[in-house]
């Protein structure tokens, strides 16, 4: 059942604005906010193509052009918003995450960014040392943690490319990228560094030479950027930066969160109790706690936007990425149906979404799309057909298949903190429908809740913002004043029994069920046929 509590959303004139810069996988947006939260102006560019694959399972992009499409941005914020523009007292930045820049001295860019979803890998694992590999083999994490080695992007730039490392000065996120075209400041937000990095985030800082991280991921101090609190002024608009983007020369720039760190900032998660779940590209679902603890052995919990606190966080790979997938794949009548009423594509599927009950009809669906870093092995699979399913069906148990493993990572993350949640926050393209939080609220069977605006993460910038120039002296304080809920989903006690079920005596079977065959078929793929 849903409720909604108004827009929440205001079109007023307000003094202090702030603008964020939302750099996603598949778009990038330019937000103007005010003090209460309310988003007063916006343009968006969706990225054509969003990434390329010179490789099977690559993806890349020129990292100039997010820099490039950063100031067509703000040029169109300027010409089409210029009262809301002209307010702006500074900027911050939230980019996706572990999408990695080399660049040179002069901070150009040495090759294409390789992007969080590029699959490429090394052929073996750099050596950790004696007793690391000991200790991580007595966990049964061995495997877990040579994964995370082969598959990280400076090793293979290392081993592939050395001409491109030699001359690599830093080696940067996108966020590090981008922070620095606009300051010429190799500077970032600690909440920024999370993806295949040497970085403690027990302490919250670069590990060193000999950590586990620091062995897991071998790259040099030297060529890492400077990190700060998110909240920080981290430099001024250079000149050449405001001839590129119409912002004035020497606006701040203010640290901001990674975009997960922003959407849990964005929808009032501030607390062990509420769980932020994002829908998007990659699907997690995450707390904030005060509280170091792995939800997964030496899979650590990400820094919080606000100083010293963490993300425990349990992802999707792939995530709503599916749903791109899908609709590509198999929705060809619904895209030409979209075309004719002007709607998006995903609209009309998600009304198909009311057509079929809970559990699709005996359709289950196992979300592993991608690489499951505790699971290598493991891939994603749908059971259950019988001839009178259609392709509504399979979307139907493609969005349940993410809630079921949204509800795994929500067990084990309570579990662990020994807190129960008590509600959920809906963020990400997946939560624009209407259908799919109520069946986030049902399989969850928790209250799950919308906030004013679908741009929650330009929203946590924007509160990273005015926190960082003292309009609010705390970020609990930013939150309260511009975090409102604005539709309230209740789970259906029938409907919430009925995937309990499915989710108990199904789904959470299938993985253990089907490991085996998992590695019998990852043994044939990478079998040297010749041999």
């Amino acid at each position: 059942m849903v409720k909604s509590t108004g827009e929440g959303v205001g079109s007023g004139f307000m003094k202090k604005t702030v603008l964020s810069l939302d750099c996603g996988t598949q778009s990038i947006r330019g937000m103007i906010f005010d003090e209460n939260g309310n988003l007063l102006a916006k343009e968006k560019i969706i990225y054509d193509p969003p990434y390329v694959s010179p490789e099977l399972d690559w993806a890349e992009r020129d990292a100039l052009l997010y820099w490039k499409e950063t100031g067509l941005i703000c040029n169109r914020l300027k010409a089409n918003h210029p009262e809301h523009f002209n307010s702006v007292i500074c900027v911050a930045i939230t980019t996706q995450r572990d999408t990695c820049v080399p660049v040179d001295i002069k901070g150009e860019p040495l090759r294409n960014a390789i992007l969080w979803m590029d699959q490429r890998k090394i052929a073996s694992p750099k050596p950790i040392g004696r007793l690391y590999s000991w200790g991580t083999s007595a966990v049964g994490m061995r495997k877990t943690i040579e994964n995370f080695s082969r598959s990280c992007p400076a090793h293979w730039i290392m081993e592939y490319e050395s001409d491109i490392w030699e001359k690599t000065h830093k080696y940067l996120m996108l966020s590090s990228f981008l922070n620095y075209k606009l300051t010429g400041k190799f500077i970032d937000s600690v909440s920024g560094q999370t993806g295949h990095l040497p970085f403690n985030y027990k302490k919250q800082v670069w590990d060193g030479k000999w950590g586990l991280k620091g062995r897991v991921f071998q790259i040099p101090s030297q060529k890492l950027c400077d990190i700060v609190p998110a909240g920080t002024v981290i430099g001024k608009i250079t000149e050449e930066a405001a001839l590129e983007t119409g912002l004035p020369v020497d606006l701040p720039v203010i640290a901001s969160g990674s975009d997960k760190a922003c959407e849990t900032l964005g929808t009032g998660c501030v607390s062990e109790e509420i769980a932020s779940v994002s829908l998007g590209s990659q699907a997690t679902i995450e707390t904030m706690s005060e509280r170091y603890y792995e939800v997964q052995p030496f899979i650590p919990p990400f820094p919080s936007a606000i100083d010293k606190k963490f993300n425990p966080e349990i992802s999707v790979y792939r995530g709503f990425w599916m749903i791109s997938w899908f609709k590509n794949e198999f929705a060809f009548r619904e895209i030409q149906k979209a075309q004719v009423t002007g709607e998006a594509p995903e609209d009309v599927l998600n009304r198909g979404l009311k057509m079929i009950p809970p559990g699709s009809d005996g359709l289950m669906l196992q979300p592993f799309w991608g690489n499951e870093l505790t699971r290598p092995e493991s891939r994603g699979s749908i059971i259950g057909f019988k001839e009178d399913h259609t392709r509504f069906h399979i979307y139907r148990a493609i969005i349940e298949g993410i809630g079921f493993a949204l509800k795994e990572g929500m067990e084990k993350i309570q579990k662990k903190s020994n807190v129960k949640i008590s509600r959920a926050a809906m963020s990400g393209g997946g939560a624009q429908s209407d259908e799919i939080c109520q069946i986030m609220a049902d399989i969850l069977n928790r209250e799950t809740y919308r906030v004013q605006t679908q741009e929650t993460s330009g929203l946590g910038a924007a509160i990273c913002a005015f926190k960082g120039m003292g309009v609010y002296d705390s970020f609990e304080a930013a939150v309260h004043a511009m975090v409102k809920v604005k539709d309230v989903f209740s789970p259906d006690r029938n409907t919430s029994d009925i995937y309990a079920q499915l989710y108990e005596k199904g789904y959470a079977k299938i993985y253990k069920r089907l490991k085996p065959i998992y590695m019998m078929m990852e043994k044939i793929e990478h079998e040297d046929i010749d041999k």
